[in-house]
């Protein structure tokens, strides 16, 4: 009997087109969340701090604290179109990551970081609405991007991946680490959902996950 429920087993995990479903994990468009970085184990995040140097755009740190409301960003499409509320998101697809606190959006150019020479990486924008700089695709190794795993950003317009390499700030934001891009994927740009409202994929936007 057990030998039966072995092969049964197999034969569903073998069967054409088994795990291109989305699972119940599944990150969805509209969610919002909080990203850690699994090297560095620090959240992504921002605030009304501008940068001075560089672009002189709101910064964009990484903090160790899990509780802080500014390391929320919202899940959305290249555009609104694209990314239906409470679609998974597939791995390759290309979104954009909105501060939920100030409106602006996840946003790379060809400025030098501040502390370590990489790319800088700013938040830009008002109300979700930037340019198409602020424009990631989600690499994954499934269908779809899944909680559970660590993902890389890349970066659309200039191909750098969403990268902390451990650099730290002084005053005014003291102990934050640096975001930047990095042209090369590496451990350092490992990202892993975690705090967040998770749409799930329904058609009654009035249900969702909370972690």
């Amino acid at each position: 009997m057990r030998r039966r429920c072995l092969l049964l087993l197999l034969a569903l995990l073998c069967e054409p087109g088994r795990g291109r479903e989305p699972g119940p994990g599944a990150v969805t468009c509209g969610s919002v969340l909080k990203l850690l970085n699994t090297r560095h184990n620090v959240r992504l995040h921002s605030h009304e701090v501008k940068y001075g140097s560089g672009s002189g755009q709101q910064s964009v740190t990484g903090v160790e604290a899990s509780d802080d409301a500014n390391s929320y960003w919202r899940i959305r499409g290249k555009n609104d179109d694209t990314c239906q509320r409470g679609t998974p998101v597939k791995c390759g697809q290309a979104i954009r990551l909105t501060h939920v606190n100030t409106g602006k959006n996840l946003h790379t150019h060809h400025f030098p970081s501040p502390l370590s020479n990489n790319q800088e990486v700013s938040a830009f924008g008002d109300d979700g609405e930037g340019d198409d700089l602020d424009i990631w695709t989600v690499q994954c190794s499934g269908t779809h991007w899944e909680r559970e795993d660590a993902v890389r950003f890349k970066h659309i317009g200039t191909d750098v991946f969403l990268s902390i390499t451990g650099e730290q700030y002084g005053h005014p934001i003291r102990g934050q680490r640096e975001v930047h891009g990095m042209p090369s994927p590496n451990h350092h740009n490992y990202w892993m959902a975690m705090e967040g409202v998770f749409i799930k994929p329904s058609m009654d936007p009035g249900k969702h996950d909370e972690l």
